[in-house]
């Protein structure tokens, strides 16, 4: 599989470096505005359009009825600061050290938002950020990272956020926490639109993340569940809401229609927060897993693409397809080359999809692995200055322990060099998704497993034992794959290519 991720990063940039001198030709302000929407820790059934009993989500599945609706779409991770890095990189998360919340990327990883701000875009990043600290100083802050204009914080948000803007202290912001990004992203689009200038806006909602609170009228709205989940599912409405009001002051602004708007949920669903009585009222399609775990209710999520002027008719799609393909499929949809073109990507474009309707198998597999995170610890910092790493923004049980005088240290991003690659022997536990099976391994003792995701989304029976053939194929792509990631994660990636 490394030599089919290889191949198709160089293929692909060299079609983007042959087309470059066309793309930078054209205005730049008749290219499409871009917008990423992801939630936190909505699992892929908590939605209306997708069979949930008790969610209302009006504007999702007004979207899903009229958008492009991909219904076997992969979270990077089941856990939220590893899929942000797909997103950003279009690469795994482990390449550069981001194992797990709270885990940083590397400064030298190239963003999708650093290539479309020297494209031309004008860049902003609003809400949960989780990759790298936010504070002015951090090289891995978002406006270090490509973005001109950022209201974010470190980790996640309710009600009346403090929000850090462009590295400053954080500030409070009263309001429903989806709906004071919602607002903040419409200034700026406003302001950008004025310019005549296309904007790239990456708005990531701390919704619906343990712990649960809302609006009266939106926990009103599930009063006879009550309870935590009560709460959890008004936030899921609240956000919901705010993506309406996006939709429409984009609308306002005439600029919807050439507008691509990417919704999708971080990882999926989790119990967390929710009392044991109260789970049975949780929906996830019958899915098996939880956020944290390989299965595909912990890595299946919501996506809705939106693009009215080229997307014309509601369409639905099986085709598997992950948070890191959203980078070379924005590149590839702007005809814009990697500006390093030889570091492996793990993403393929799914321009054909959106644009021709004409993706039906994937190229590539989806790598998962749960890396050995415990040993890195006694490696050297990435970044020797520990105060870069400081997180300034505290969550909502951050606060509450600080009023009760509990809560005195901040927390602080980690990363550490990797200066020797594994080659065999890999440990940890990891899962290749294909077009039909899924094959997961574990060192712990436990048994493989393979699932034909096709008839058999709840992953109920394990076919290791009748499809050895599919398994030995599979294994080599995994441990081929692991090899790559051994590799980049030493940071020979970035060496080769600055």
């Amino acid at each position: 599989m490394t030599k089919t991720i290889h191949t198709f990063s160089l293929s692909l940039a060299l079609s983007w470096v042959a087309s470059v001198q066309f793309a930078m030709a054209v205005d730049v302000s008749t290219r499409p505005n871009i917008v990423l929407v992801m939630s936190d820790d909505q699992g892929w059934g908590e939605t209306g359009y997708n069979g949930h009993p008790h969610l209302q989500t009006p504007v999702l599945d007004e979207m899903a009825r009229t958008g492009l609706r991909l219904d076997r779409f992969y979270a990077g991770s089941p856990i939220c600061s590893s899929t942000r890095a797909t997103v950003m990189t279009g690469r795994n998360a482990n390449r550069s050290g981001a194992f797990s919340w709270n885990w940083s990327i590397r400064p030298e990883e190239t963003t999708i938002a650093q290539v479309l701000k020297g494209a031309g875009y004008r860049t902003a990043h609003f809400g949960k950020w989780h990759i790298g600290a936010v504070k002015k100083g951090s090289p891995l802050s978002p406006n270090n990272m490509g973005f001109d204009q950022s209201l974010s914080h470190d980790n996640f948000f309710e009600m009346n956020p403090k929000l850090s803007r462009n590295g400053a202290p954080p500030e409070l912001l009263e309001g429903e926490g989806s709906e004071v990004v919602v607002a903040a992203a419409l200034q700026f689009a406003r302001k950008v639109h004025a310019e005549k200038r296309p904007f790239f806006m990456v708005i990531w909602f701390g919704s619906p993340h343990d712990p649960y609170s809302g609006l009266k009228k939106d926990v009103d709205l599930y009063k006879a569940l009550g309870g935590p989940i009560g709460r959890r599912f008004a936030e899921i409405s609240a956000m919901d809401r705010a993506i309406g009001t996006l939709r429409d002051g984009l609308e306002e602004l005439n600029v919807r229609s050439n507008t691509l708007l990417w919704f999708n949920s971080d990882n999926g669903i989790t119990h967390e927060g929710i009392a044991d009585d109260q789970k049975k009222d949780l929906y996830n399609g019958r899915l098996r897993g939880t956020k944290g775990q390989l299965f595909e209710g912990g890595l299946l999520v919501p996506c809705i693409i939106e693009w009215p002027e080229v997307i014309k008719t509601a369409r639905t799609s099986d085709l598997p397809a992950v948070t890191s393909d959203i980078f070379p499929t924005l590149l590839d949809l702007l005809r814009l080359p990697h500006p390093h073109p030889d570091r492996p990507l793990d993403g393929v474009s799914l321009k054909e999809l959106i644009v021709d309707d004409n993706l039906t198998e994937r190229s590539a597999p989806i790598g998962y692995w749960w890396y050995p995170m415990a040993p890195e610890r006694k490696n050297e910092p990435w970044i020797s200055d520990d105060s870069l790493n400081e997180m300034i923004t505290m969550t909502a049980r951050q606060r509450a322990r600080q009023a009760r005088g509990e809560y005195n240290k901040p927390d602080h991003f980690m990363n550490f060099r990797h200066p020797v690659a594994t080659e065999k022997d890999f440990r940890g536990e990891a899962a290749l998704t294909g077009n039909r099976y899924k094959l997961i391994v574990d060192n712990r003792g436990q048994p493989q497993q393979l699932y034909d995701l096709v008839n058999d989304r709840e992953e109920k029976k394990n076919l290791v034992a009748t499809h050895p053939e599919v398994v030995g194929q599979m294994q080599q792509q995994l441990e081929a794959w692991r090899r790559s990631v051994e590799y980049s994660l030493t940071g020979r990636d970035f060496s080769a290519s600055q």
